[in-house]
């Protein structure tokens, strides 16, 4: 059953994330998106191809050349063949960012009224369209403004719409917390969910996060899932309250002249 729910999740996080700068090459899909999530601008290997590896690369690596951005290729269960992780790794490729995709098998019918409730005494729920959510979560990470632009970009161009939520403090318009969830065949992946570090520890990402997938349930969404760092413990024990599990582990291969 996990196995099947990870299988899932991870076709509609490659899904969610798809930006309008991609091509198929042998088996590969080459994403070259210029902003910040790694996800939109790496090699997913999801396919055994008929090229030799380092033809294949060689092809790659033209395309990233030519977007001028760093050649990354993510390392999933998934990927094909089930030797590339250990070729790279031979080729001098660096291993980063070790990720969990973890997995909420059912979501709790209550959080269809906390996406219905009002907000907390002092505090208002902004709706935010792509545009003004890639400013906001942009802002809150300091993100240089040609990664808020092409966030912006591959949010309005994406196959599957997303439902973008920010927090704010009434007094002063502060966003305390913001994030969104993109569903797809039932399942609701939540993205970008990022707290102000002035706000941290006062419960409002599990609150964002409960609206955010109530919402989603009122599309249809009956499983959740997300990507988080492996050594990010607070968020991660947020979601594991919320019933998020590690489905499985990701991480990249960074190209040696990266």
């Amino acid at each position: 059953m996990l196995e099947t729910l990870a299988a899932r999740a991870e076709d509609a996080g490659l899904n969610a994330a798809a930006p309008r700068e991609q091509r198929w090459i042998d088996g590969w899909l080459v994403r070259y998106s210029p902003g910040k999530a790694k996800r939109a601008r790496c090699i997913n290997a999801v396919a055994d191809g008929r090229l030799p590896l380092d033809e294949r690369l060689a092809l790659a690596a033209a395309v990233y050349r030519d977007a001028g951005l760093p050649m990354f290729v993510r390392i999933t269960p998934f990927t094909r063949p089930a030797t590339l992780d250990a070729e790279l790794a031979a080729r001098g490729w660096a291993r980063i960012d070790d990720t969990r995709v973890m997995v909420a098998p059912e979501l709790d019918p209550a959080w269809r009224t906390d996406a219905a409730a009002a907000a907390p005494e002092g505090f208002t729920w902004n709706i935010l369209d792509s545009a003004a959510f890639a400013a906001t979560v942009g802002a809150l990470r300091a993100s240089p403004m040609e990664q808020r632009e092409a966030h912006a970009k591959r949010l309005a161009g994406a196959p599957v719409p997303h439902t973008a939520l920010a927090l704010l403090r009434e007094v002063d318009g502060a966003v305390l917390a913001c994030g969104q969830v993109a569903v797809e065949a039932g399942f609701a992946g939540l993205y970008d969910v990022f707290t102000a570090p002035e706000a941290r520890g006062q419960g409002h990402a599990a609150r964002l996060c409960r609206r955010l997938l109530g919402l989603a349930m009122g599309q249809g969404a009956t499983v959740g899932y997300l990507q988080v760092e492996a050594d990010n413990t607070p968020a991660r024990t947020i979601y594991g309250r919320l019933g998020f599990a590690d489905a499985f582990a990701y991480h990249y291969r960074q190209a040696p002249e990266a």
